[in-house]
């Protein structure tokens, strides 16, 4: 994962930690037994550096694991950090892994039904996950299980997810109310070399905690992987104010000088890519190489048939010429004499079989998108429009159909730009889900 927060004053934090942890003046206690697959795991040590409602900085840290945990050997250092416990004590997890232990113990060493241990060990593990729940920076409290559901394609995490330094620094900011500024994580030594939060496990947790999965972050701009489903900017109505632009501005506050930070836009349905902008000057730059065609973007779709059975090209250009159905809104129609010219160029990457939500499989196409305009719904429509390929995208609502459960396959894999301050060419890449 790319470093959420800035490391700076985090790092200073680490530094004091270690120093008081090689005086005796903090100790790093065993609470439990370590697991045998964990046992020569590295422990990690992490800092969060928060905000209060004052404005006051507090200082949050913590481990890694929950076997062992930070305390005071020297009371007259707490008022300057926090610990924070685990999001759930070794003692309740030992509890709920007890009540299969003996058994699963038991064919392990004979060697037996081993189809019976899996079953056991599935049940264990899913005692321990239902005990985790996070504080979310929305004002929610969300289950391990249901933040898998969204983050992780309603699989079981990894073993361990939820003991990592970030997600229980997090979690605590969120439930006292605290502003995050800055976090690091390291490893014991000196001098201290900062590790980003694992994709493992809290790649998992880090988008349902921040509302957001960043890709870059510095001072200047952010980049992150919207969802499918989320709105980029807020739309009418009160409903409608959750969306990518207005979660940036909660995550990071004053730090954000734009009421519209967001520098260009991603069709609710459309997960991907999407540049925001910290500063004014950053948003102008960057909204001008939008406006001068500087800025290469790449999207993935699946589209609801076999295009090559149409003699389609395996690459190419089009150009087809849309304007708004003022008629039957948000809908755009092919209008050749008023209708804004839409140039998309195009490569069939291949057919293959796509499994819906009720299980039925059909064969779909795989096609690499390369717009060299930016109009509305112009993928969707060079996808479906008798005058593109007439084939439309999976799960789109507008030019297509959308099975229960379904969602519009199209994703923004890849955007390219040159930085507003430093002048480098750019590439921001995320692969898509399906």
């Amino acid at each position: 994962m790319f470093p959420p927060f800035s490391e700076e004053k985090a790092i200073l934090v680490l530094e004091k930690i270690i120093h008081l942890i090689e005086l005796g003046k903090l100790d790093l206690v065993q609470n439990a037994r370590i697991s045998d697959e964990r046992k020569n795991q590295t422990v990690m040590l992490g800092a969060l550096v928060c905000s209060d409602a004052c404005g006051k900085e507090i200082n949050l840290v913590t481990n890694s694991g929950n076997a062992k945990s930070l305390q005071y050997a020297d009371e007259t250092i707490c008022e300057h950090f926090i610990l924070v416990p685990s999001i759930v004590p070794a003692s309740e997890i030992e509890a709920a892994l007890s009540e299969n232990d003996a058994k699963i113990h038991e064919l392990t060493t004979s060697g037996e039904n081993d189809s019976l241990k899996r079953k056991l060990c599935l049940q264990s593990l899913e005692k321990v996950y239902a005990l985790y729940h996070f504080h979310c920076i929305d004002g929610s409290v969300r289950s391990l299980r249901e933040i898998c559901k969204v983050y992780n394609n309603g699989k079981f995490p990894p073993t361990g997810t939820g003991d990592c330094c970030a997600p229980k620094l997090l979690d605590y900011a969120f439930s006292h109310n605290l502003k995050p500024v800055s976090l690091a994580e390291a490893k014991m030594g000196s001098p201290i070399k900062t590790l980003p939060p694992c994709d493992s496990r809290c790649g998992i947790l880090l988008p349902a905690l921040l509302g957001l999965r960043i890709l870059y972050r510095d001072d200047s701009l952010c980049v992150v992987n919207k969802q499918s489903g989320v709105l980029s900017v807020p739309g009418r109505g009160e409903d409608k104010q959750d969306c990518i632009e207005s979660r940036f501005k909660r995550l990071f506050g004053d730090r954000v000088e734009l009421l519209q930070p967001a520098v260009h836009r991603l069709d609710m349905e459309t997960s991907g890519v999407m540049i925001l902008a910290f500063t004014k000057d950053a948003h102008r730059a960057l909204n001008r190489q939008f406006e001068l065609k500087q800025v290469e973007k790449e999207y993935i779709a699946l589209l609801d048939g076999v295009l090559p059975r149409k003699n389609i090209q395996k690459h190419g250009t089009m150009e087809l010429f849309f304007r708004l159905d003022v008629d039957n809104r948000p809908h755009q129609i092919w209008d050749e004499k008023n209708g804004k010219s839409a140039i998309t160029e195009w490569e069939i990457l291949g057919v293959e079989k796509y499994k819906n939500p009720q299980g039925t499989l059909k064969n779909v196409t795989r096609v690499l998108f390369k717009p060299h305009t930016g109009r509305t719904h112009q993928l969707r429509l060079a996808s479906a429009d008798s005058h593109g390929f007439g084939i439309p995208i999976v799960g789109d609502t507008l030019y297509g159909k959308c099975e229960a459960g379904e969602r519009l396959l199209l994703h923004a894999r890849k955007v390219s730009f040159v930085h507003p301050v430093t002048g480098e060419r750019m590439s921001i890449e995320c692969d898509a889900e399906f």
